[in-house]
């Protein structure tokens, strides 16, 4: 079975920052773009990829040409989307992050929809050592497509701006990966 080198990278912070930021296209801030440079610094790549929002294709592109797929975009929040969770009803917010699929956003995307959109990006990746610039929620849902961290797991972490995830990843039917590192500081 042959492997390759995953590196799954969250975007740099955002202009706006504590606010449920799915389809809302905010830019990554200068120094978000510098932190996402840094951490990228030594990795060996052959292929960039990167979210079609700006906040990671800035990043991204700051390190090196990258294509875009908008499947690594972020969870679309609906109604939700750009506002504050202290805007949000406190009981609607609890039962989404409770059970995102049976309580999604008014308007918005199921987890379930995430994992299959990064699912058909994974299985389209070429077996190529590659940098991945995206979002916190299609990192997760990447490490529950290859790992099978179950939805739990896949939040019991901190993946703060500019945090990376290095994966092998095998081929095979399905693929699958194992964790080989996560740098967050």
């Amino acid at each position: 079975m042959t492997g390759f080198r995953l590196h799954l990278l969250r975007h740099g912070e955002p202009a706006l920052t504590g606010r449920m930021l799915g389809r809302t296209d905010s830019p990554a801030t200068t120094a978000g773009v510098a932190a996402c440079v840094a951490r990228a610094s030594g990795l060996d790549v052959t292929r960039r990829i990167a979210s079609d929002l700006s906040r990671a294709r800035a990043c991204a592109e700051a390190i090196g040409p990258a294509q875009v797929d908008p499947r690594w975009r972020e969870l679309d929040f609906g109604d939700w989307d750009g506002l504050a969770a202290s805007d949000i009803d406190p009981e609607a917010l609890r039962r989404f992050w409770n059970d995102p699929d049976a309580a999604p956003p008014p308007g918005g995307e199921r987890w379930s929809d995430l994992v299959a959109r990064v699912r058909a990006a994974i299985v389209d990746l070429s077996p190529e050592p590659t940098l991945i610039v995206t979002h916190g929620g299609a990192i997760r849902a990447a490490l529950h497509v290859l790992c099978g961290f179950d939805l739990r797991a896949c939040w019991s972490f901190a993946l703060p701006y500019a945090a990376l995830v290095t994966l092998e990843v095998w081929d095979g039917e399905p693929r699958s990966a194992q964790v080989t590192g996560l740098v967050t500081a």
